[in-house]
């Protein structure tokens, strides 16, 4: 289509300038190139942006996701015990698992399992709190599970996953103990990555190795403990233009990082300050 594309942080926003000048190796992160996004679009009065996730309209657009699902099972006369899917803003998860919620609403018991990276931990180490949806502060404040918007998750090769927070309404279901969260290392997703291509012939993005390392491991759980349990994930796309981070696994090149706690408090630390209701 002609377009140029950059990768992000740029030297052609104020956004992306700013961010080089603190941190020339900056690996950017999905809340930059938001920043660099938004400083685009109003600066120019021919152009718009929409955020491809996180935001209620997004999750909420991509259920069909989820009621396709519904509608596989019943034409199999199955039913999940447990929905899992990787999670960075929220819309994969959202637009697979709500649906199956408001069957929870109704009356079923199934277990909504929200699976992200040990390096950025955002359900399952941030805090519930008012915060920016990018990194410079240019949205709208936003109450989610954050890791704080100027957090800079290290370089992992899910890089649909290095966001900061989450989105507003998988981060109230989490607080109210209505869906689940596990996090998961690198290296280990890799590992859950190649199984399942070597036994069904599909090689995953990493992001989707996440949620398969996850129902690996529930499996197990299950052989173990002899339960009979329907999993179900969303593979919510393939790796073939991961192909060079599954070449660094068998390499042994790939390295887990679990994030410093001191790092998640200062983070934390530059939460914008919301007086009380």
């Amino acid at each position: 289509w002609g377009a140029d594309v950059f990768a992000s942080p740029t030297d052609i926003t104020n956004a992306g300038r700013s961010i080089l000048a603190s941190d020339p190796d900056s690996p950017g992160s999905l809340g930059i190139a938001i920043s660099e996004a938004i400083e685009e679009a109003a600066s120019r009065d021919d152009t718009n942006y929409a955020l491809g996730s996180v935001l209620n309209h997004v999750l909420l657009l991509q259920t069909v996701i989820g009621q396709e699902a519904q509608k596989q099972f019943a034409k199999i006369g199955e039913y999940p015990d447990m929905v899992f899917a990787p999670c960075g803003g929220g819309s994969n998860f959202g637009g697979v698992a709500f649906p199956f919620f408001a069957d929870n609403a109704a009356g079923k018991n199934i277990r909504l399992v929200t699976v992200e990276p040990t390096s950025c931990p955002t359900l399952t180490r941030g805090h519930y709190a008012y915060d920016f949806g990018d990194t410079l502060g240019m949205t709208p404040l936003l109450l989610q599970y954050t890791l704080g918007h100027d957090f800079i998750p290290p370089s992992i090769h899910a890089g649909g996953l290095r966001y900061h927070g989450d989105s507003t309404l998988v981060s109230q279901m989490y607080k109210e103990g209505l869906i689940e969260a596990v996090a998961v290392p690198q290296i280990a997703t890799f590992e859950a990555g190649v199984t399942f291509a070597r036994s069904e012939g599909i090689v995953a993005a990493p992001e989707s190795n996440h949620a398969i390392r996850a129902v690996i491991d529930e499996a197990l759980r299950c052989k173990e403990s002899a339960e009979e349990k329907t999993l179900f994930f969303n593979l919510s796309g393939h790796g073939h233009f991961d192909m060079a981070s599954y070449d660094q696994y068998f390499a042994n090149e790939l390295v887990d990082y679990e994030y410093p706690e001191a790092e998640i408090e200062r983070a934390l630390h530059n939460l914008p300050k919301v007086a009380a209701g």
